[in-house]
C-alpha cells in the first residue's frame, strides 16, 4: 500500500449496487478525511466473501467492480481499494484483520462504519470490539446510522428483491444511479428486425436480471445514451420459452455484434403478454415505443444536457 493512500478515512464493506445508504455513510467518510487531511478510502472485497464461503448462497450482484468504483468516485471516495478475497483473508480473526488492513496497509485514522459491521473469520469481530482496538490503537471511529426508507433500512437486499420482482422504480429510489446491467452483443432469430425493432440480444449479464416484462431504459453505446425498450423473458406469441434480454434503441442503426453493451434500466412499462397474432404484437410493441420515448426523452434532458 503506497503512503499516499495511508493516513486518512476509511470505510470497509462490500457496497453492492452503491445506495443511498451508502450515500450517507460516504457523506461522513469524505467529512471525516477533510479533518484528518488525509484521503478517503474504501475498502471492498473481490469476489463477494459469501462466494468463496457458502456460494450456493452467494447473491446475484446489483454492480460489477469498475461499475462500483465508478459510482463511489462520484460519491467523492478518492481512492477504492479492491481487496481480493481469498482464503487466507478471510481466516484472519478480528484483530489479525484489524493490524494487518487496518492499521499496517490503511494506516487508517478514521473508521467510518455502520453499526452491523462485523469483521475476521466468521464474522466474529463486533462493533464493540472495533471499537476496542481502535481506543487501543489511537483509531477514531464513527459509527453511522442506517438510512430507512419507508419503515425500513435501504439496503442491497431491500434493492435486489425489488428488482427480483421487476419493481425497478422502487429500486431506484433507494440506489444512486439507475440500475445498469451490461453484456455481449449476440445475434438473435431477428424477430424484431423482420417487424421494424431490430433488437440486440445481450448474453453473459453477470449481475441480477430483474424480473421479466418490457421496460423503459437507456442504452450507452460509446458514452452516448439511447433511449430503449427492452424485453426481458420470453415471446410467448411465438412459443418461444428461451428467457431473453433483448434491447431495442432508438433511432439507432450500427451494427454492434460482439461488443458489450451496458444499459440502465429505468422502469417497468408491462409484463410479458401473448398475443394473437403478429398484428397485434406489432400494434403494442409501438405502444410501448411511445410509452418509452414519453419516459425517457425527459429523463435524458434532465441528466444528460
Amino acid at each position: 500500500m503506497q503512503l499516499a493512500l495511508q493516513g486518512g478515512a476509511v470505510t470497509i464493506g462490500n457496497f453492492d449496487g452503491v445506495h443511498q445508504g451508502h450515500a450517507r455513510l460516504l457523506e461522513q467518510l469524505t467529512s471525516r478525511a477533510r479533518e484528518v487531511g488525509g484521503p478517503a478510502i474504501v475498502l471492498t472485497f473481490d469476489p463477494h466473501p459469501v462466494r468463496i464461503l457458502r456460494p450456493e448462497l452467494a447473491p446475484p450482484p446489483l454492480t460489477w467492480t469498475s461499475r462500483k468504483a465508478e459510482l463511489l468516485s462520484d460519491l467523492n471516495v478518492d481512492v477504492t481499494v479492491v481487496y481480493p478475497t481469498d482464503k487466507k483473508l478471510l481466516s484472519l480473526s478480528a484483530e489479525q484483520f484489524f493490524d494487518e488492513i487496518v492499521i499496517q496497509r490503511l494506516g487508517a485514522k478514521v473508521l467510518v462504519e455502520g453499526p452491523n459491521f462485523a469483521f475476521g473469520r466468521d464474522r466474529g469481530g463486533s462493533i464493540e470490539l472495533l471499537q476496542s482496538l481502535c481506543d487501543t490503537h489511537d483509531v477514531q471511529l464513527q459509527i453511522v446510522t442506517p438510512l430507512l426508507a419507508g419503515d425500513q433500512f435501504v439496503s442491497s437486499s431491500r434493492i435486489r428483491e425489488a428488482i427480483s420482482v421487476g419493481d425497478v422504480d422502487t429500486a431506484s429510489k433507494m440506489l444512486t444511479r439507475p440500475y445498469r446491467v451490461r453484456g455481449l452483443v449476440t445475434h438473435g432469430m431477428n424477430r424484431g428486425a423482420a417487424m421494424g425493432f431490430p433488437t440486440a440480444n445481450l448474453d453473459g449479464i453477470d449481475t441480477l436480471v430483474p424480473a421479466a416484462g418490457v421496460y423503459a431504459a437507456v442504452a450507452w453505446w460509446q458514452d452516448s445514451p439511447y433511449a430503449a425498450a427492452v424485453n426481458i423473458g420470453g415471446n410467448p406469441t411465438f412459443s418461444e420459452a428461451e428467457h431473453k434480454f433483448e434491447v431495442h434503441m432508438l433511432d439507432f442503426n450500427e451494427i454492434i455484434y460482439g461488443q458489450v453493451l451496458s444499459v440502465d434500466i429505468l422502469s417497468r412499462l408491462r409484463g410479458v403478454e401473448t398475443f394473437d397474432n403478429k398484428d397485434t404484437l406489432l400494434a403494442q410493441v409501438q405502444q410501448d415505443i411511445i410509452a418509452v420515448r414519453k419516459f425517457t426523452v425527459p429523463w435524458l434532458a434532465s441528466n444528460h444536457q
